[in-house]
C-alpha cells in the first residue's frame, strides 16, 4: 500500500507541483487548498505524512499542526515563504518535524519527504519487524535512562518519555556515542540522510530543547545532554 501524504497550501501552483512530484514517486496524495478543508481528511483518513504551508487565510499551518498533534504522530513538514527563524522555531515547537523555505527545489523536498517517512516507519516498527542484523545494542541504559531501540520505548527513572521520532533518534545517537561530542551538523546528516544543511539551521537546537524539557532539565544545568559551545552536544560516560 502506498504511503498517504496530505498536502495543504492555498497557493494552487505550489500544491499542484508537490502533488505531481509525490505521485510520480508512487505516493497517494490528499490535496487541499485550505486548512479547514483538510480537517475532515485528517479525521477520516489514515495518513503517513503532512506537508503544509504556514501562511493560509482560514487557519494557519501552526493551528493545523497543533490540531494534528492532538491525536497523530506522523511527520509534518512545514512550508514557509518567509526566511524568518521565528516561523521555523514556532513550527518545530508545535510538533513539526522539518521545514522548507519557499522557493524550494523539488528534489530537495522529495529528499526530505523520504527521510521523514523512513524514520517514521522505523520508529513504528514492532520488535519482530526490526531487521535481524541490526547493529548495536537493542537496549541502552544510562543513569536512570532506558532506551529500547527495537520497541522504540524510552524511560527516565521508570517514567515513560513520550518522544517524537526525531527526538528519539537524536537521543539514540547521543547515547550510542556517549562520551563523544556530536555536532548539530552530524546529527542532521545522520537523521535526515541528505546534504542540505546550513549553519543557520536551528532544527537540531529546537529538538534538543524539547528533549531537555521532557527530561526535566535545562541547558544551564543539564544532567544528560550537555552543550559543548561551538562544537556540539554530548552525553557524558
Amino acid at each position: 500500500m502506498p504511503d498517504r501524504i496530505l498536502i495543504v497550501d492555498d497557493e494552487k501552483e505550489i500544491a499542484d507541483l508537490i502533488e505531481l512530484y509525490l505521485k510520480n514517486e508512487g505516493y497517494q496524495v490528499y490535496k487541499f487548498y485550505s486548512s479547514k478543508e483538510a480537517l475532515s481528511c485528517i479525521e477520516s483518513e489514515t495518513l503517513d505524512m503532512a506537508v503544509m504551508d504556514i501562511m493560509m487565510p482560514d487557519m494557519t499551518g501552526f493551528d493545523l499542526c497543533r490540531k494534528i498533534r492532538e491525536k497523530h504522530n506522523y511527520p509534518i513538514i512545514m512550508l514557509t515563504a518567509k526566511d524568518a527563524e521565528i516561523d521555523k522555531i514556532t513550527g518545530l515547537t508545535l510538533g513539526a518535524d522539518d521545514y522548507i523555505t519557499k522557493p524550494f527545489r523539488p528534489l530537495e523536498m522529495m529528499a526530505r519527504v523520504k527521510a521523514q517517512l523512513r524514520r517514521y516507519k522505523r520508529y513504528n516498527m514492532t520488535a519482530a519487524e526490526q531487521p535481524s542484523d541490526q547493529e548495536g545494542e537493542s537496549v541502552i541504559i544510562h543513569s536512570g535512562l532506558v532506551m529500547n531501540i527495537k520497541t522504540h520505548e524510552c524511560f527516565l527513572n521508570e517514567r515513560p518519555l513520550l518522544l517524537t521520532p526525531t527526538e528519539f533518534e537524536i537521543l539514540r545517537i547521543l547515547l550510542e556515542k556517549k562520551g563523544n561530542v556530536v555536532s548539530a551538523e552530524e546529527l542532521f546528516h545522520e537523521i535526515w540522510k541528505d546534504e542540505y544543511y546550513s549553519k543557520n539551521n536551528n532544527t537540531i537546537t529546537v529538538h534538543i530543547r524539547h528533549l531537555r524539557e521532557k527530561m526535566n532539565e535545562t541547558a544551564e544545568a543539564p544532567r544528560y545532554i550537555k552543550t559543548i559551545w561551538g562544537v556540539g552536544y554530548k552525553i557524558e560516560n
